[in-house]
């Protein structure tokens, strides 16, 4: 049976998307470039030219998320309205709705990102630029300084632990995003 040529972008799709599969069946700690090329029927080679290292791979894994999430926060933020409840609801909905797409792999993934300075680093900075979308999403409904560190801090330190309450089954999808979208409404209203 021949194999199909795929174009360098579908052959990237078609990888981060046997990763995510492969961290789904087996967890993040079988997740190297070798058992991925494996799976995806294609020489190693083929992965290495697309990620230079396990690092890199990760990497490009929680960026195709954080892509996902983006794009989701957007389109929720479009059917708002705008209001700080209307606003709150759409940053709850998207974030515990990304993390719940996407399922138990991604714990996996952040775990393995936490694991290195080079990777934390890419993690942090994603998390930067998705907390500054939403402060400025948020800033019309608070102080005039706009808000601050900390509260953002606290916004998306619990908009993580709620995700995880909800894909690990704690919470329902609907308590999670609920109490998220409460809490984003408190802390933006006490600033």
């Amino acid at each position: 049976m021949a194999r199909t040529r795929l174009s360098r972008a579908d052959r990237y799709d078609q990888l981060v998307e046997v990763s995510w599969a492969l961290v789904r069946a087996e967890g993040a700690d079988a997740l190297t470039l070798g058992r991925l090329a494996e799976r995806a029927g294609v020489a190693k080679p083929v992965v290495y030219s697309h990620f230079a290292s396990r690092a890199a791979l990760l990497a490009a894994l929680f960026s195709e998320f954080d892509d996902r999430q983006t794009v989701m926060l957007e389109e929720y933020l479009e059917a708002a309205e705008e209001s700080l409840n209307g606003r709150a609801n759409a940053i709850a909905n998207s974030y515990v709705g990304c993390a719940l797409a996407q399922g138990r792999e991604l714990t996996g993934v952040l775990a393995a990102l936490e694991g290195s300075p080079e990777l934390e680093q890419v993690k942090r900075e994603s998390e930067h630029v998705y907390s500054e979308r939403c402060r400025e999403i948020l800033a019309p409904f608070g102080t005039t300084g706009g808000l601050a560190q900390p509260p953002m801090t606290a916004i998306f330190g619990a908009a993580e632990a709620l995700s995880h309450a909800a894909v690990t089954g704690v919470l329902s999808s609907d308590e999670a995003k609920s109490e998220l979208a409460a809490l984003i409404v408190a802390v933006v209203g006490r600033a």
